[in-house]
């Protein structure tokens, strides 16, 4: 008799949100069925550590690269190192032949999948490789290049332009740091009172900023990177003088792979639309579900409401699969947008902002001061929640 197979469970996507929802539904499935998880990366890449990594060579670098544990998919759970390059109703398609039930195949089907592919950053937050030694070069190269220039632009006055800025100029102060930001306000997406926050911090250290001037006009064939000095121009047609620029603006969604199967379900924004159980939006296709940032739900893109949405996502995905007659689970985005920013080595600040709900409280921001920071942004502590052995790092 032929033996039969599990039902598979595809999670796209091995970042923080992935790798959430990947593991719970691994302790959810009680043999029922097998989790996927589909990555590209060799190892899983703490992210938040990349902007400072790409700064100093004086840090562990290896140590931002963790590897996957395939103990925490269960029995039967594995980590498909590929990239999913296409999608049908009940199958993905990767870029390369993988051992699948005692078989080499490049097509796995699946019972349900959660797409948790995120947005792509630009360098060095989202590395050009997908291999550890790759990504280590290619961080500590930056970083390099960080130590032996003395006037620097950053580009883009968001949350990595700000902790880059502080950090470079409290690990070099003998260095021009000048911040560039299109917008009249750092941050512009949270409450004024955070920016006020952030120039303060500026104020101390000395970083400069050109605020409000428009959009940079980035040249087509890149910024020089061999020390000699450049012109950073802006569209209002002022400059500031450099001689190592850092590109930090922009996401872009990672929605490709579900555009020529639901077109419909990617808005102009080119995130996927999902229904309020983060089914997406399409209702010929109830066992696909996004979640994160990828998934256009009207949450702050952070990682408070992208545990909210796995929780809702795992359980869901167990009621399709059981059969159960239980109405699904619903999301609502409530959370004000909220953040935990770096202002240097120690400094940070927790800012949430006001809720808006006409009370005294809903009026005023959450605002945190800390100074606990690390060095090493706490890397032991993240291979520890990764169930990771750190000795292994330089493997």
């Amino acid at each position: 008799m032929t033996k039969s197979l599990p039902k598979n469970v595809v999670v796209i996507g091995g970042s923080y949100v992935g790798l959430n929802v990947a593991e719970s539904l691994a302790r959810a499935s009680t043999d029922k069925f097998r989790v996927l998880l589909v990555e590209k990366n060799s190892h899983f890449q703490h992210l938040f550590a990349f902007p400072r990594y790409a700064l100093t060579t004086k840090v562990d670098t290896h140590k931002a690269f963790i590897p996957y544990q395939k103990s925490r998919l269960g029995q039967q759970g594995l980590v498909v190192q590929a990239k999913a390059l296409r999608l049908t109703k009940d199958a993905i398609t990767l870029d390369r032949e993988v051992e699948l039930d005692g078989e080499m195949t490049s097509t796995i089907p699946f019972a349900a999948l959660a797409i948790t592919t995120g947005t792509k950053l630009s360098p060095p937050s989202t590395l050009p490789g997908s291999e550890k030694l790759d990504g280590t070069a290619y961080l500590r190269k930056h970083a390099a290049q960080v130590e032996a220039s003395n006037k620097i632009v950053i580009i883009g006055g968001g949350a990595v332009g700000v902790q880059m800025a502080t950090d470079i100029k409290q690990l070099f102060p003998a260095k021009e740091v000048t911040l560039v930001h299109s917008r009249p306000t750092l941050m512009s997406k949270f409450d004024p009172r955070l920016h006020a926050i952030v120039a303060q911090r500026f104020a101390e250290l000395g970083v400069q900023t050109v605020l409000g001037r428009g959009r940079v006009l980035l040249p087509e064939k890149g910024y020089p990177t061999d020390g000699t000095e450049f012109d950073v121009c802006l569209r209002d047609g002022t400059s500031v003088r450099a001689d190592f620029a850092i590109i930090s603006t922009g996401q872009t969604p990672q929605s490709d792979l579900l555009a020529s199967l639901a077109p419909q379900c990617i808005d102009s924004d080119k995130f996927i639309k999902v229904q309020p159980t983060l089914q997406i939006a399409d209702p010929q296709f109830p066992h696909i579900f996004a979640l994160g940032d990828i998934a256009a739900t009207g949450a702050h893109k952070a990682a408070r409401p992208a545990l909210k949405q796995a929780e809702v996502v795992v359980a869901n995905i167990q009621r399709l699969l059981e059969g159960s007659s239980d109405e699904l689970m619903t999301y609502e985005a409530s959370d004000p947008a909220a953040i935990h920013l770096t202002l240097g080595i120690e400094k940070s600040v927790i800012f949430r902002n006001p809720r808006g709900d006409g009370s005294e409280e809903g009026d005023a921001p959450v605002i945190m001061h800390k100074d606990d920071g690390r060095f090493d942004m706490g890397i032991d502590g993240v291979w520890a929640r990764r169930g990771a052995d750190i000795s292994q790092a330089m493997l």
